[in-house]
Parts: structure tokens; C-alpha cells; sequence
């Protein structure tokens, strides 16, 4: 498997993953961009392709643990508020605001998938309903979601159809 190939599968959800967890853009490209790096730099150790999304996954929980730890290391260092640490994490855009307004069937497979790291057919089997209509269900949360960031963040999309810009959620957060 080449990392490519791992890009064009996984970027987007691990991208969201990555955002849910640390809860700030700046920190989730360099984490984002640290996993690439060690998913590239290590792409011969993956033996198995179809454990492939669970090892990126791996790499990008670990990468996040390093990210607080070096943070803890410096934080500790200094006489600083944990409070001001905590506000500084707890706002990105409405991206928690968006998923929790999500009708319940779309919320849930959203979070099973791209915050819990589930894969489709066993979110499918823990809901009890088909692998076709899980699918259908990401991908109306995925458009709900677009037109939300669109609308309150003013958010563009590009030819691929992935959000980009920054935020300006001044209306709506």
C-alpha cells in the first residue's frame, strides 16, 4: 500500500478525528501533518492492507498523546491557568455545535465512525440496519454538515467538494 493511497482513503475522517480530540485547527494540521509524516516514513511495516485504517488511526492517537504530553511538559514549567489552557482547546469554529444538532440517525453514525474510529459494518451491525443505508447516512450528515459550516462559517468548497477557508462564525456561534 502506498501512502497515497492512504491519503485519498483516510484524509478527510482523519482529519475530523484529529480535530474532535485536540479541538484546535492549528494543532490538528500539525498533528494532521505528523501523522502523514510517520504513516509515510513507516509504510513498509504495514503488512496487512485491510488493517490499514486501523493502524493510521493508531498513529494518529499516538501522535495526539505526544502533542499533550510535550504540551504538559511545557505548561507545567510555567505558572499558567488550567482553565486558560482548557478555553483555548474548547473552541473550534461550531464543529461540536453542528454534530450535535445532527438529527439523532445521522449523530449517531457520525460519531461511531469518525469520533469512536468505528468501521462502517459494525456501526451497521450496532444499530442493527444494513451497510447500505449506514453509507447513505454519513453521507447526508457529510452534506448537512457542508451546509452548515457554509451558512454560519462561511466556509468554501473546493473542486473536490472539501471545505476550506477560515472561520467566521460570528452570526451563528
Amino acid at each position: 500500500m502506498q501512502t497515497q493511497k492512504i491519503w485519498e482513503s483516510f484524509n478527510e475522517e482523519l482529519y475530523f478525528f484529529i480535530l474532535k480530540k485536540v479541538k484546535d485547527r492549528d494543532v490538528t494540521n500539525d498533528v494532521f501533518q505528523n501523522t502523514f509524516l510517520k504513516i509515510h516514513k513507516n509504510i513498509s511495516k504495514l503488512k496487512k492492507e485491510e488493517k490499514a485504517k486501523a493502524w493510521v488511526f493508531q498513529i494518529a492517537r499516538n501522535e495526539i498523546i505526544n502533542h499533550f504530553n510535550k504540551e504538559s511538559v511545557y505548561s507545567n514549567n510555567l505558572d499558567t491557568n488550567k482553565e486558560t489552557l482548557l478555553q483555548k482547546y474548547e473552541y473550534v469554529c461550531c464543529f461540536d455545535k453542528f454534530i450535535d444538532e445532527l438529527p439523532k440517525i445521522y449523530k449517531q453514525v457520525i460519531e461511531l465512525i469518525y469520533i469512536k474510529g468505528k468501521k462502517q459494518k459494525d456501526t451497521a451491525e450496532e444499530l442493527n440496519i444494513s451497510l447500505e443505508n449506514v453509507k447513505a447516512r454519513v453521507k447526508r450528515a457529510k452534506e448537512i454538515l457542508k451546509q452548515r459550516f457554509n451558512e454560519c462559517c462561511k466556509y468554501e468548497f473546493n473542486k473536490q467538494g472539501k471545505l476550506f477557508g477560515e472561520s467566521n462564525c460570528s452570526v451563528c456561534c
